[in-house]
């Protein structure tokens, strides 16, 4: 059988994210999927040579916009362990809720993305209304509505006063009524279904080969979320991650919509707990050593890794993101499917190219 290439992205109509793959077809069935990295590189890493410890930790939340807190966390983690600075407790709790509203967020948006690829235009306009909601929040405690940029290395830069976290918990008893509404779409509907399931299966085996991470992972029944490694407020709070066992789709869809109402307790866990206090330490002297710092971001497990000579300003800086973790598996999906299948698997793992890229 004549075999064709027909290139999909990096300009797509379903993609959120600039992805060019060379898709090698027999007929309507996708044979190979050669990616093309590289449309977005913006030097990043570079930039610790101009900007001082200190300051980088702006570059670092604008690595990605959707997940933008967390990246600033996961750079004020690694330099408070090489420079020794205990954070505060409170500060920690902060950093929890924040990290988890940026999660609720990041999954919505990608919620609505998916039921937008999948022709079903009403389900994406709830699911951005919901989303909406919950960035009113975030603006409301932090300022901004996607960069935060609350979080300094040494605690955090925003306090929430009983006010604020009382409206928050009274927005969260709505959002979590219309998660349920949602996500009940999601995993009940049988157009959903009929698109979702049984389509770009992943075995367990496959999935931890492959190095996937995040919903991908769990997903394919691998429980690993490295919010049980017990950094910021994790230790204090009650969860256990997400998974499925069925590895397709459809899985990875309900692993992600099961996040959703997780984050909403976890929240609420934090709010109910949050200690009194300071939030930040003075920050003295410079960093001097090399460390590797691992956090759970809505798509995954995200690797920095710094290495600072005593100086203003850090020797290197290298990001492993969780969708470079997650591209073999996406290719490994794509071999053998329907080319119509091919935006779905596509956004099954919540491809965020510009962080990955940089």
């Amino acid at each position: 059988m004549a075999r064709t290439i027909i290139p999909f992205g990096p300009q797509h109509p379903v993609l959120p994210e600039p992805i060019h793959l060379d898709l090698v077809v027999e007929d309507e069935k996708v044979v190979e999927a050669r990616p093309s990295i590289g449309f977005v590189h913006r030097g990043l890493e570079k930039l610790v040579e101009k900007k001082d410890f200190l300051e980088f930790v702006y570059v670092a939340e604008r690595i990605c916009g959707i997940c933008s807190f967390i990246h600033g966390q996961t750079y004020c983690q690694a330099v408070e362990a090489i420079m020794d600075i205990p954070v505060p407790p409170r500060a920690n709790y902060l950093r929890t809720v924040w990290g988890e509203l940026s999660r609720l967020h990041s999954h919505l948006l990608w919620l609505g993305l998916m039921a937008d690829g999948m022709g079903f235009e009403s389900l994406f306009m709830h699911s951005w209304r919901v989303r909406e909601r919950v960035l009113n929040v975030v603006e409301a405690t932090t300022g901004g509505r996607v960069i935060f940029g609350t979080c300094k290395i040494g605690g955090a830069r925003r306090d929430m006063d009983a006010a604020a976290i009382q409206n928050t918990l009274a927005q969260l008893d709505i959002i979590e009524r219309d998660l349920g509404d949602i996500t009940k779409v999601f995993l009940n509907d049988s157009s959903v279904k009929r698109r979702l399931c049984g389509v770009g299966v992943l075995s367990r085996q496959e999935a931890y080969e492959s190095g996937c991470v995040g919903p991908v992972l769990r997903a394919s029944g691998v429980a690993q979320d490295l919010r049980q490694l017990g950094y910021a407020a994790y230790p204090e709070l009650q969860m256990e991650p997400i998974t499925r066992t069925e590895g397709d789709s459809f899985a990875r869809c309900a692993v992600r919509c099961g996040e959703l109402l997780q984050s909403v307790s976890l929240i609420r866990q934090a709010l109910a707990k949050i200690p009194p206090g300071e939030i930040a330490v003075k920050v003295t002297g410079n960093p001097n050593g090399e460390i590797i710092m691992r956090t759970e971001q809505p798509r995954g497990e995200v690797v920095y890794c710094l290495k600072a000579n005593g100086s203003r300003n850090l020797q290197r800086f290298r990001v492993r993101t969780p969708t470079f973790a997650n591209l073999p598996a996406m290719l490994k999906l794509l071999q053998g499917c329907e080319l119509a299948d091919v935006p779905v698997l596509v956004l099954t793992i919540d491809p965020c190219i510009s962080c990955t890229e940089r």
